[in-house]
């Protein structure tokens, strides 16, 4: 079965890490997703840009633009995993080798009830700058 494995984490936090203090947490956390493709396990991962980056789309009918996810909680949804194991008990595991290479973020688990893959898309790398993005004049 499916899981989605939602990375939650204080944002401001992830922003100040140095770039070899963010280099080694990648290194641990590509570790888990190294062995979880070695097991057949893992789908697709994505780290999401700044959340400053980020609009809603709320309203009736198309909907209205706005700047923001303002999501009401304390720590921001920063990225997420795709993994396909027998068992939610399999995916918390998974999630738990996650936890263990970023100790201060929240995992959430959760099942997916319809996944559609769509096209393949190649790996990309945008950088750091969508991560900790230069302040915009204003």
């Amino acid at each position: 079965m499916l899981y989605a494995i939602l990375a939650y984490h204080e944002e401001h936090i992830i922003q100040s890490l140095s770039e070899g203090e963010d280099g080694q947490l990648m290194t641990g956390l590509l570790a888990v997703h190294d062995r979880l493709i070695d097991e057949s396990k893992m789908g697709p991962a994505a780290r999401l840009g700044a959340t400053e980056l980020a609009v809603t789309l709320r309203g009736p009918g198309r909907g209205v633009v706005i700047d923001g996810p303002f999501a009401e909680t304390k720590e921001q949804l920063l990225g997420l995993y795709v993994v396909d194991v027998p068992t939610r008990d399999a995916a918390v595991e998974a999630a738990r080798d996650l936890k263990e290479a970023n100790p201060s973020a929240v995992y959430e688990v959760r099942p997916i009830v319809l996944y559609i893959p769509g096209n393949a898309i190649p790996l990309t790398d945008a950088g750091l700058e969508t991560v900790r993005p230069k302040k915009r004049p204003g």
